[in-house]
């Protein structure tokens, strides 16, 4: 069995390439720096500003606005659901009712994105949703809930802005070498 497969292995494998880096990449390294920057400046965490920026940045300067508005319409929903929920879950004791809230939450937040017309927000809205119904202090979901999604508007809007500014249409008008 072994000489069948050395005789099979004898094929020569196409070698690897290093991987480009696209200008959508270096957009998205741009925003989430710059998110990072800005947040380092008023000192507050970046984390949620640099994932709305990463959320946010898309190949053409169409789309943008749509994922943008997705992310941080999803964010809204997620936010605010999951401040009544986590309200609900802290009146109740145990873990099962923690588990049925989350069961609850989820299900309203997915039917509500679906029903407003933004299926699209369903992914980026819920991540919010567990993080604020699994990891905020007891005392302070509203601002921690809000304090998220503003995060995330920044970070989104950081994202809209610099893939925008550095569109391939933008960025030929500078460099010949750029194609449109």
């Amino acid at each position: 069995m072994s000489a069948l497969k050395s005789s099979t292995d004898n094929t020569t494998k196409p070698k690897k390439k290093f991987p480009k880096l696209g200008l959508r990449s270096i957009k998205t390294a741009i925003s989430t720096t710059l998110c990072a920057i800005i947040y380092i400046l008023i000192d507050r965490n970046s984390t949620f500003a640099c994932i709305g920026a990463v959320f946010g940045m898309e190949t053409s300067t169409e789309t943008p606005w749509k994922s943008g508005s997705n992310r941080f319409i999803g964010t809204i929903i997620g936010g605010c659901l999951g401040m009544v929920f986590f309200y609900l879950q802290q009146q109740t004791t145990g873990k099962l009712m923690q588990i049925v809230f989350l069961l609850i939450g989820i299900t309203c937040f997915i039917i509500l994105s679906q029903f407003l017309g933004y299926p699209g927000a369903i992914q980026g809205g819920a991540v919010v949703f567990y993080i604020v119904m699994l990891n905020t202090p007891h005392d302070e979901y509203i601002s921690y809930a809000i304090n998220r999604m503003i995060d995330t508007g920044v970070g989104v809007f950081i994202s809209i802005l610099i893939n925008v500014l550095l569109s391939r249409q933008n960025l030929s008008r500078y460099f010949t070498f750029i194609k449109e």
